[in-house]
């Protein structure tokens, strides 16, 4: 199955934030989009997910345009999972988790045995079966980013979309859920995120969509896209990209170039 992006372009109330944009991602791919801040990312994100209209050109998922399915259509083959957030109430995980079999039930039914076995079985592969019963806005960010990926798992999509999937983790919950993430397409599933770490798009083999001022989309392999002249331009600063080999495997660093004070 393919996710594609035709000439797609995005914003809000007829101002385009992001212009004329082509693209695909396969089932098993991990597809990764850099750039800074206000540049679009997010908005390209609910375009997909068919939360707000392209201004133009179209998406297509499976082979169909998304402007003509449904949003419980979409919700079935893409899975979503935000920024971990406290949500307003205490609600247990295993109820945060079945939440997401939304799309799979029907508009006046409430979740059954299945939708709960499947809620159950998600928290098995993910290792996450002892927070069961604990509450969501107790547990720690790593623990919380990991029940959001069971609720998007649960509903059993072709695609995750990832917004910012390692922000506010520390060292070892980020090597965590990039370890699921790596997983997730290993086993045939899609998986599109934005991220602020360059390094992660190396760590997952992945495809990278780099956004950059003036409309500017560069799609292509990590080592393509993914150079000092490219960072530097998009992020208008000084950026310094290496490779250390190590152990047989090359490690990738990306890091800005701070001018000193003396300087």
């Amino acid at each position: 199955m393919i996710v594609g992006l035709e000439n797609l372009s995005c914003g809000y109330g007829g101002r385009t934030v992001v212009a004329s944009v082509s693209a695909e991602v396969a089932s098993g791919e991990i597809f990764c989009l850099l750039g800074p801040n206000g540049i679009g990312k997010t908005t390209l994100f609910k375009t997909v997910l068919g939360l707000i209209p392209p201004i133009g050109g179209r998406v297509f998922i499976g082979g169909r345009n998304a402007a003509e399915m449904s949003p419980k259509e979409i919700a079935r083959v893409i899975g979503y999972v935000p920024q971990s957030r406290p949500p307003p109430f205490a609600f247990k995980v295993s109820d945060v988790i079945v939440m997401g079999r939304i799309s799979r039930i029907g508009a006046w039914s409430a979740p059954g045995r299945t939708d709960h076995a499947a809620a159950d079985s998600v928290m098995t592969r993910l290792g996450i079966d002892s927070l069961r019963d604990k509450l969501y806005t107790e547990l720690s960010g790593g623990e919380r980013q990991m029940v959001l990926f069971a609720r998007a798992l649960v509903c059993e999509p072709s695609f995750l979309m990832m917004d910012e999937p390692t922000s506010n983790l520390d060292f070892g919950n980020q090597a965590v859920v990039l370890s699921n993430i790596r997983s997730f397409a290993d086993g045939g599933m899609g998986v599109i995120m934005t991220s602020h770490f360059p390094e992660h798009a190396f760590l997952c083999g992945a495809k990278v969509a780099l956004m950059g001022p003036e409309g500017g989309f560069q799609v292509g392999d990590a080592t393509e896209v993914i150079t000092e002249k490219n960072m530097s331009a998009a992020y208008e600063s000084p950026v310094a990209v290496a490779r250390v080999p190590y152990r047989g495997i090359d490690l990738h660093c990306c890091q800005p170039i701070l001018k000193r004070s003396d300087e």
